[in-house]
């Protein structure tokens, strides 16, 4: 049996630990697993964030409209949006994530009809998620003082 690839997501609150679903969706965990080797997400920021439903990350413009230059297509899978499940943030158009993603605090079911690609699941640190959410943030839901994503990387290798 294949075993997931986890990954660290290292914070300047803490770190997260997260299951990779390379299986249940191959495109969309690929693409966010190239990413990290890319050294794409290190230093970005949490851009927004909502207690009690997200945080979000993954734009190099620390605005919610930046990515990476290209979009991937929507995958269907049965992951739900359970707590600390990790998805694809996106436009309206399902074919339209990139780079952003975000990190569910609590179920949030009525995602699960709505689109969005849940690729991963955190196995440790949803406190750490629950407290940048936490922070104090501006009308737009963007922390005052920014969060970062210091670097993300894969448990037991080499290229951290």
């Amino acid at each position: 049996m294949d075993k997931n690839p986890h990954l660290i997501i290292e914070t300047d609150l803490g770190n997260m630990e997260m299951e990779l679903f390379l299986k249940e969706s191959p495109m969309t965990a690929t693409n966010f697993l190239y990413l990290v080797r890319e050294h794409y997400y290190d230093g970005l920021i949490w851009h927004r964030v909502i207690p009690d439903f997200v945080i979000q990350g993954g734009d190099p413009l620390g605005t919610g409209m930046g990515g990476p230059g290209y979009m991937i297509k929507f995958e269907v899978n049965d992951k739900k949006h359970n707590p600390g499940a990790i998805a694809m943030a996106r436009s309206s158009d399902p074919n339209s994530a990139g780079s952003q993603f975000y990190v569910a605090l609590k179920s949030l079911p009525n995602l699960d009809k709505m689109g969005y690609c849940v690729f991963g699941q955190l196995v440790s640190g949803l406190d750490i998620a629950q407290k940048i959410a936490a922070v104090k943030r501006d009308q737009r839901d963007k922390p005052l003082e920014p969060v970062h994503i210091v670097k993300i990387y894969e448990k037991n290798s080499f290229m951290k």
